[in-house]
């Protein structure tokens, strides 16, 4: 009789042994997704954060930049060192294009990777081509009163190339705010005030 009442306790404590370890299991299973998913919350809001901020910049330097573009010279130094600004804000992304993947929106991702390389292709090719355009004036200038048609044609075919890929950036700009606003959900932020104070200097 002592041995049953002994097997059913010592029963019983097993059960209650595997029961707790059931339970402890799960619960650092459960503790486990749930810090996984604040986690990825985490990064995808400073994702989010990191690059509505600068895709935001980069819209308001690309607005300062067809402002002066239509001013005077349309490739003169102010629009030149505003481009150049624009190619530094790439160069940040560049150097932080890793983060991209915290966010979880595949469509998103490709959208911002597709403008950054829409923008970055035409911008380099102002840089060159504004660089052999007063390559090309200096010899002009050098031969004096010696026709040179062939540089001359040159100069005008660069600006021509010149004016094009300007053209593709400043269409390419468009779907700047599109992007940023998408970014606005998942970075619980509006990136609408930084935009107006940036415009407004």
């Amino acid at each position: 009789m002592t041995g049953e009442i002994f097997d059913a306790a010592n029963q019983s404590a097993v059960w209650a042994v595997i029961l707790g370890a059931v339970l402890a299991t799960a619960g650092g299973f459960v503790a486990t997704q749930m810090e996984r998913y604040v986690e990825h919350r985490r990064r995808e809001r400073n994702a989010a954060l990191f690059f509505g901020e600068l895709l935001t910049t980069l819209q308001i330097i690309l607005y300062h930049a067809h402002n002066t573009h239509g001013r005077g010279d349309p490739f003169g130094p102010i629009t030149i060192r505003m481009l150049k600004s624009a190619r530094k804000e790439i160069d940040i992304y560049d150097r932080n294009r890793e983060t991209l993947f915290d966010l979880h929106h595949g469509d998103l991702r490709a959208r911002i990777q597709n403008l950054i390389i829409r923008i970055t292709m035409p911008l380099e090719g102002i840089f060159d081509t504004t660089d052999e355009i007063l390559r090309c004036q200096d010899a002009v200038r050098d031969a004096g009163a010696i026709p040179r048609p062939d540089l001359e044609g040159r100069v005008v075919s660069l600006k021509q190339q010149r004016d094009t890929g300007y053209e593709f950036i400043m269409e390419t700009a468009e779907d700047l705010p599109r992007i940023v606003r998408d970014l606005e959900p998942l970075a619980h932020h509006s990136f609408r005030k930084l935009d107006e104070i940036g415009r407004s200097l």
